[in-house]
């Protein structure tokens, strides 16, 4: 990458940044909006993201609050240690988080608490595509799935396939096991 290129590269991750950050009174049309806003964040910032709670009005039952937290949010199940073979710990108590409540007057979404301590690194750039929170099928990709299962071309014949039509595995925006989920509920 030249210099001009490395430049204007800079450029955009900073002004990507400036609009994505989160900040308190910011306002959504609905809770999904703020959920895909800070998943945006997190992509850029190299993190995935998870919805942690929400609370219900107890007079209406309408939704009023919601927190979203780091992927890496909370500790690891005490279960897991009596397992025979335990999975890899991916929880480290990180504290990051964003929560939002309705304001009912004007029928939106608010930041209302923001908290960017991350204790943990974060993901590399190239690697960003494997995180839980930015992994998505699109609706032509999975009519490539389904046609490619109903041929019955292999699972790995198929990812490769679509990873080939999107110029590389970090297009895609799945990984195969995502694909073998996606059949098996279909």
């Amino acid at each position: 990458m030249d210099i001009d290129g490395l430049e204007r590269s800079i450029e955009d991750n900073t002004r990507l940044l400036k609009e994505h950050t989160p900040s308190l009174g910011t306002e959504f049309e609905s809770k999904e909006i703020a959920y895909q806003f800070y998943n945006e964040y997190g992509r850029i910032m190299r993190f995935s993201i998870r919805r942690d709670y929400h609370t219900k009005s107890k007079k209406d039952g309408i939704m009023v609050t919601g927190k979203f937290v780091c992927y890496k949010e909370g500790e690891k199940d005490k279960q897991s240690e009596m397992v025979k073979q335990p999975q890899q710990h991916t929880r480290t108590n990180c504290k990051a988080f964003l929560y939002v409540s309705l304001d009912r007057e004007l029928s939106k979404w608010v930041i209302t608490k923001f908290d960017d301590t991350h204790n943990h690194i974060m993901h590399l750039p190239q690697c960003a595509h494997t995180m839980p929170s930015q992994r998505k099928v699109s609706e032509a990709q999975s009519i490539n799935m389904e046609l490619a299962d109903a041929i019955g071309l292999l699972l790995k014949a198929s990812h490769d396939f679509i990873s080939t039509q999107a110029g590389g595995g970090e297009f895609v925006g799945f990984m195969r096991e995502d694909q073998k989920s996606y059949l098996r509920v279909k």
